[in-house]
């Protein structure tokens, strides 16, 4: 059946299940042509089959869909943008587990533990492989991917090196370093979505860009609610365990923000002791590091709304938007 977009204002998780609808089976289709191993693992990773939990939240290729549908195209017209960021999205993840050590996502084995590392690395390269065949004839697509794609990966390679650095002192972690490093791995994706939309449906470059730099300012909303989830986030909605990134050691924006403040002095010996993670928690929260995350969330989303309210849009695509958009900063899981 195919999905139909109400032009009435509906909640989040509608435009996020109808997006879904649409674009799966071209999904599928495009995982089906790769080798039947690839193709399995690809599977795999997105939660396919029975038994598996299912996949992300499909908010990459919402977006691209409701980018077409704002310049006044058809949903459909923004398929193919759609089924290439879920592909270069999935690409991203399998990676990032391998960097990261970490061994289970949606509640079973990452895939690298599931098929082996080599496996895994050359499973990633196929979705990336594929996400760049489809664009290979959308005029600018390829380019518009490439360029989010190396945001991404400059800012893996700073979540990477922060590690790496001190609690304090003139080495730390700034927030601003974090703002850059958030809008090129969680943003740089999510404007690219919305513009290759918009590129598909016709809109001219200047909508496409803006558009781009709406989804980035929400990409880095999203990542901060993230940050604020994995320090507080309830285990049972959120499957990570309670101050996961705090017993991990990752320089969060809560924690940036504690930091800065003035008990980041006492903080700075907490975060080095990994089985005092709830007094650091607490003193993080003290400190105003959830709120200073929470209103730097809205700042963005802000930011997002505005560019958006300054574009010609179709009135119903773009409610469904400001809906989606909202959601990525106000969630649980």
């Amino acid at each position: 059946m195919t999905a139909v977009f109400r032009a009435e204002r509906v909640t989040a998780s509608h435009v996020l299940g109808e997006a879904c609808e649409l674009v799966r089976p071209a999904l599928g289709e495009a995982v089906a042509g790769l080798h039947p191993w690839l193709a399995e693992m690809a599977a795999y990773s997105f939660g396919w089959g029975e038994g598996a939990e299912a996949g992300g939240k499909g908010v990459r290729q919402a977006l691209a869909l409701l980018g077409a549908r704002a310049v006044g195209a058809e949903a459909a017209a923004g398929v193919p943008g759609a089924v290439a960021v879920e592909l270069v999205h999935a690409f991203s993840l399998l990676h990032d587990d391998i960097m990261d050590g970490d061994e289970t996502r949606r509640r079973r084995p990452a895939l690298w533990k599931a098929y082996g590392t080599g496996p895994a690395v050359l499973a990633g390269d196929a979705l990336f492989a594929l996400a760049v065949g489809i664009l290979a004839e959308v005029p600018g697509g390829v380019r518009l991917l490439s360029g989010a794609l190396a945001d991404l990966m400059r800012g893996q390679a700073d979540d990477l090196l922060f590690a790496s650095r001190p609690w304090s002192g003139p080495e730390a972690v700034t927030p601003e370093e974090y703002r850059v490093m958030a809008e090129g791995k969680t943003g740089a994706l999510l404007g690219c979505a919305l513009a290759l939309g918009a590129l598909l449906g016709g809109a001219p470059r200047p909508v496409a860009d803006a558009l781009d730099r709406a989804g980035r300012h929400a990409g880095v909303a999203f990542q901060l609610a993230d940050d604020v989830l994995g320090i507080w986030g309830r285990p049972e909605v959120t499957g990570k365990p309670v101050g996961g990134d705090l017993r991990e050691g990752k320089r969060t924006y809560p924690v940036l923000a504690a930091l800065a403040s003035p008990d980041g002095g006492r903080l700075s010996g907490l975060l080095a002791a990994p089985d005092r993670t709830a007094q650091a928690a607490a003193l993080v929260e003290a400190a105003g590091g959830r709120a200073a995350a929470l209103s730097e969330a809205r700042a963005h989303m802000a930011a997002a709304r505005a560019l958006l309210d300054g574009l010609p849009l179709e009135p119903g695509a773009a409610g469904e938007l400001h809906t989606l958009l909202d959601s990525l900063a106000d969630r649980e899981r």
